[in-house]
């Protein structure tokens, strides 16, 4: 490692910022360090996976973060994303997580399959994440009414994180396959998930008719 463990965790203490931290630990991010600065960090870094594992292993929330982006996702086997999942327990460090390794790791698909169906619920929300990534990209032998009926059955009583990952997919659903689509909106407009949710002028709500309909007619001519 061209720089020590030592040596980053004093510069992202010297980043941390007391305000940022109070309103990351909102979030259930227990860090407060500019994600701007943290990404020239990593540039600076450029791609170390020695350095990414004992970042890593600190688990400092900001230290993990930057792990993942100067990591080789590649490198990681099976087991060890799959522990590393379960280390996750920060929403931001799962979700670069997911999106940053898991999705460009040769084991993905079949860590979407067993994180689906993990009890832990914040687990199985990684594997909807992941189902949702190949509903857009390659749903082949996917069974989309299969989903449907698990988020029909499921979906209102889900614990935030994995309500929220299976909202997602439901939209999904709807928005890349038209054959699938009055389903998805008569579930979304049946269940009221997310119907409420506050939304910033010019973003797309959550709730998954009002965010299907809206990407559906963004796409037509």
């Amino acid at each position: 490692m061209s720089e020590s463990v030592d040596g980053i965790m004093a510069e992202l203490a010297e980043l941390d910022d007391p305000k940022m931290r109070q309103a990351n630990l909102k979030r259930g991010d227990d860090h407060g360090v500019n994600l701007s600065k943290l990404r020239a960090v990593a540039k600076r870094l450029k791609t170390q996976q020695d350095l990414a594992r004992a970042l890593w292993a600190t688990g400092d929330t900001a230290a993990r973060l930057l792990a993942l982006l100067v990591c080789r996702p590649k490198d990681f086997d099976r087991a060890g994303l799959d522990t590393m999942l379960r280390e996750s327990r920060a929403p931001k460090v799962h979700d670069w997580l997911v999106n940053y390794v898991v999705k460009k790791s040769p084991h993905a698909e079949a860590l979407r399959v067993a994180w689906m169906a993990d009890p832990d619920p914040v687990v199985a929300s990684a594997g909807w994440a992941l189902t949702t990534e190949r509903i857009a990209k390659d749903p082949s032998g996917l069974d989309l009414p299969g989903l449907l009926d698990t988020i029909e059955a499921d979906l209102k009583t889900a614990p935030d994180r994995l309500q929220w990952a299976m909202n997602h997919t439901l939209a999904q659903i709807g928005i890349e396959h038209p054959d699938q689509r009055r389903r998805a909106i008569d579930i979304g407009e049946r269940l009221e998930v997310l119907k409420d949710y506050p939304t910033p002028p010019n973003c797309t709500s959550p709730f998954a008719p009002v965010w299907i309909r809206e990407m559906v007619g963004r796409r037509e001519p």
